[in-house]
């Protein structure tokens, strides 16, 4: 199945009041272990490639044609996004390599900077038919600006979607980036409230740390694109350490990181439905 752009997998998961798992990739085993996952449950995916990711890896170029392979040799859609990139350039490199989508985070830049910065990316994007999520109100876990007490202010969202154009949005509704605990109360309140006010997608970041009948209940409220990364690094892991731990003679890491990708993949299948990605 040829790879998605990811308005194919968001546009119809809102239409049918569904979720869209989105799941961060750093090796190419999470990519693979991810696509195998999904096809399980039969349902579509989105691979993401974070900033940091591409730091840890010293370039985009790599991985981020690796996860473009993977998604298009896959059963299911597959789309490949680029997450929590700051830097334009950036952006246009992922465009370049056949990424779907970018979320651009000028969070940390104040309101009337972040617009500025925004719209520029969104209106690039949009040239080439790429789809842009960006960021208002600060999701926590992240240092700086993020805070875990920070909220989106539904008049605000809708007055920044209208001046950026951009394609989803991701709020700040409750969580935390890199929970490792399952404690963060998302206030579907005012997802609710998010949802009725802002014309695009929704996008909830930190989902690692939300409990799992909450997760449901936060699509069920509006939200659609959920991004997960700790979860999965938590199975990746823990299957590791088990593996290793089981055979000491190991030092094959084909061994042991392939324990780690079946790890994900279950992860990845058990999840998809909870998010309602797989029609219910």
């Amino acid at each position: 199945m040829p790879l998605v752009a990811t308005g194919e997998i968001v546009g119809p998961a809102v239409r049918a009041g569904l979720g869209a798992g989105a799941f961060n990739v750093i090796q190419i085993e999470h990519a693979q272990a991810i696509v195998a996952g999904a096809e399980a449950a039969g349902a579509p995916v989105i691979l993401q490639i974070s900033e940091n990711a591409v730091r840890y890896h010293g370039a985009l170029a790599a991985i981020g044609r690796a996860a473009v392979e993977v998604a298009a040799a896959a059963r299911v859609p597959v789309a490949v996004h680029l997450d929590h990139a700051t830097d334009p350039a950036l952006v246009r490199e992922a465009v370049g390599l056949g990424f779907g989508s970018v979320m651009f985070d000028a969070s940390a830049l104040d309101y009337t900077a972040n617009v500025a910065a925004t719209a520029e990316v969104a209106a690039d994007c949009r040239a080439r038919g790429v789809w842009v999520e960006a960021e208002l109100g600060e999701v926590g876990g992240k240092d700086g600006v993020h805070a875990p007490g920070a909220r989106t202010d539904p008049a605000e969202a809708a007055a920044y979607v209208a001046a950026t154009g951009v394609d989803a949005l991701a709020v700040a509704v409750g969580t935390s980036h890199a929970m490792l605990v399952k404690e963060a109360v998302v206030d579907l309140g005012l997802v609710a409230a998010l949802r009725a006010a802002v014309p695009v997608p929704l996008v909830l970041h930190g989902s690692s740390g939300v409990p799992e009948a909450d997760l449901t209940r936060a699509v069920e409220a509006g939200l659609t694109k959920v991004n997960i990364a700790t979860h999965l690094n938590v199975a990746y892991t823990r299957a590791i350490r088990d593996h290793l731990a089981a055979h000491p003679e190991a030092v094959d890491p084909r061994r042991y990181v392939a324990a780690a990708r079946e790890a994900v993949a279950r992860e990845v299948a058990r999840l998809l439905p909870l998010l309602r990605a797989v029609a219910p």
